[in-house]
């Protein structure tokens, strides 16, 4: 199985992207890969690092899910120059040599997984957030099971549902672009799972540093119900989502952002509507997480 791996990048941290491609190379069985993509950068002072490293510098910065788009159409249209593409944070780093080993095993014997999500560990204290464990019962990050979503930064995706579903929702930006592309794999029929022993070194951060997080968030969650969700089941989500957001009581300015984005979420194109099966609702159901939450 080929693997190939997509890193995006605003340049402002050479040393860990460096890093991160050095830890790329040490991976055991054949050589994976990379495209790394300039957001709006020039790539400078990585020439040797990796065989046949791959990069494309776009004028300006398009956004996580635009950018990693652009990433892997590096590999050929819906990336199919290899099997399998890897999405990692150019501030990461993978810890183990056997990661991409250790995909290629997970496809070869499940040929219903579609996306395999990393663990999450801060390089110093080996901490794995809450957050970081896509599934609501997140207490115990070592254990492996099957999930509904997927780390954006820490994963990999089969190239075969790029081309049976579609990229990622560019028009996203910034969050829960992981999130409609696994709802729309899920529907496909893909499995996803979360892998304990597949692990990226990141350090703890907390989403909301990112200027933009509160109006996007909210704004996405409503794309993400519009384009995807059984039209009874839209207003639910939401509205689950904006009980949630007033419970945990954010500063006047980021309920301010939010409801910005909530408005903008309603009031704005989604992109296309692909409601998915009931069946797959209950699928999700079973795995421990309902479509309204």
């Amino acid at each position: 199985m080929r693997l190939g791996a997509v890193v995006i990048t605003m340049g402002n941290r050479p040393d860990e992207l460096k890093a991160l491609l050095e830890s790329v190379a040490r991976q055991d069985g054949d050589p994976v890969e990379v495209a790394v993509v300039g957001q709006g950068v020039r790539l400078t002072g990585l020439e040797g690092l990796l065989p046949g490293l791959r990069t494309v510098e776009l004028p300006e910065n398009v956004g996580i899910p635009g950018g990693r788009n652009v990433g892997i159409e590096a590999f050929g249209p819906g990336g199919r120059e290899v099997d399998a593409l890897l999405f990692l944070d150019d501030d990461g780093l993978l810890e183990r040599t056997d990661t991409a080993e250790l995909c290629r095993q997970a496809f070869a014997e499940d040929p219903e997984l579609g996306i395999v999500s990393f663990r999450i560990a801060d390089p110093e204290t080996g901490e794995t957030q809450r957050r970081h464990v896509p599934r609501l019962r997140a207490s115990d990050p070592m254990r492996s099971s099957r999930v509904t979503t997927f780390l954006g930064g820490a994963n990999a995706v089969r190239t075969k549902v790029f081309e049976q579903v579609g990229d990622l929702p560019g028009e996203f930006f910034y969050a829960h672009e992981e999130t409609d592309l696994a709802w729309r794999a899920l529907d496909a029929g893909w499995q996803i799972d979360y892998r304990a022993d597949m692990v990226l070194l990141h350090p703890t951060t907390a989403p909301s540093r990112h200027a933009v997080y509160h109006r996007m968030v909210a704004r996405n969650r409503v794309w993400l119900a519009r384009r995807n969700l059984p039209a009874p089941l839209v207003p639910v989500y939401v509205g689950v989502w904006l009980l949630l957001t007033l419970l945990r009581r954010p500063s006047g300015p980021a309920l301010k952002a939010w409801f910005g984005g909530f408005k903008e979420g309603w009031t704005t194109p989604c992109g296309p509507r692909r409601p998915m099966k009931w069946r797959t609702v209950w699928r999700l159901t079973r795995l421990g997480r309902p479509p309204v939450i």
